[in-house]
């Protein structure tokens, strides 16, 4: 017989992946604020960490490494950050890796998970509200629908879109994909969802400069370059735009069914 594994020394190293969320405090998750609050070392990126540390900051312990992006300057390498969790972790300190929105999603999160692992790092993972999701719930769109959506698709905006089938009814979320939104359109628009298909842009979701522009595939290019849309911000493609209470009364009819009471 095997020898049994032996219980986690508390007094290792050790790695904690939590997904901040989408920018707003009060939806990061409460066993992601006890990681924060356990930890020795945070190890953040800026986006939708930044907002969870401006709130709890004071309240933590732990000394803070900022590795993501600022005004004028790119982000510490995915290697280095990748080098950095092991070595602080080695050093014995309980380090949380703070990502926004979900470590999952788009986030690398899972290639780091693999470095600690390989390194003989233990590593644990905290999920995180994806801004795939919440950020649209903002503007009022639901992903699915009865009746009107029954799937979703996120993607980043780039060579996927190429391959992406499906028509209206197949709900299509791009995120970081304003650098590449007008490509990305006039992509969707071949298909079977067709130019008039409704999109919506929700800037700075949670924050600041939050914003919902509301257009279709063949507008929404010149709509975005007119009012000066920036990153970051999430594109959300498909009929279930019309739900929203940002949607013009010209989206509203394909889905104005939808929006009455169910009949008794």
């Amino acid at each position: 017989m095997g020898e049994a594994t032996a219980p986690l020394d508390e007094r290792k190293g050790r790695v904690t992946l939590v997904g901040a969320g989408p920018g707003d405090p009060g939806l990061l998750t409460i066993r992601g604020l006890r990681a924060l609050e356990a930890a020795d070392v945070i190890v953040a990126d800026r986006l939708g960490a930044r907002a969870v540390l401006d709130e709890f900051g004071p309240t933590l312990r732990a000394e803070v490494v900022d590795v993501g992006k600022l005004p004028g300057h790119h982000a510490v390498p995915q290697d280095a950050i990748n080098a950095l969790l092991v070595t602080l972790a080695r050093d014995g300190k309980h380090v949380v890796r703070l990502k926004g929105g979900d470590p999952f999603i788009f986030g690398r999160g899972s290639e780091e998970v693999a470095f600690c692992r390989d390194a003989g790092v233990a590593v644990e993972v905290v999920p995180g509200v994806t801004s795939a999701i919440s950020v649209p719930a903002i503007a009022g769109i639901p992903l699915t629908h009865r009746g009107l959506a029954t799937t979703f698709t996120v993607v980043t905006g780039h060579d996927q879109i190429q391959a992406l089938g499906g028509a209206r009814d197949h709900t299509v979320v791009l995120l970081m994909g304003i650098g590449t939104l007008a490509n990305s359109a006039i992509t969707l628009a071949r298909g079977e969802r067709g130019p008039g298909c409704p999109v919506a842009i929700v800037e700075d979701g949670y924050g600041p400069r939050q914003r919902v522009t509301v257009g279709t595939l063949d507008t929404i290019a010149l709509q975005a370059a007119r009012r000066g849309i920036r990153s970051p911000a999430v594109v959300v493609v498909g009929d279930v735009v019309t739900l929203s209470p940002y949607a013009p009364e010209a989206l509203e009819a394909p889905a104005a069914h939808h929006r009455k009471a169910p009949q008794q």
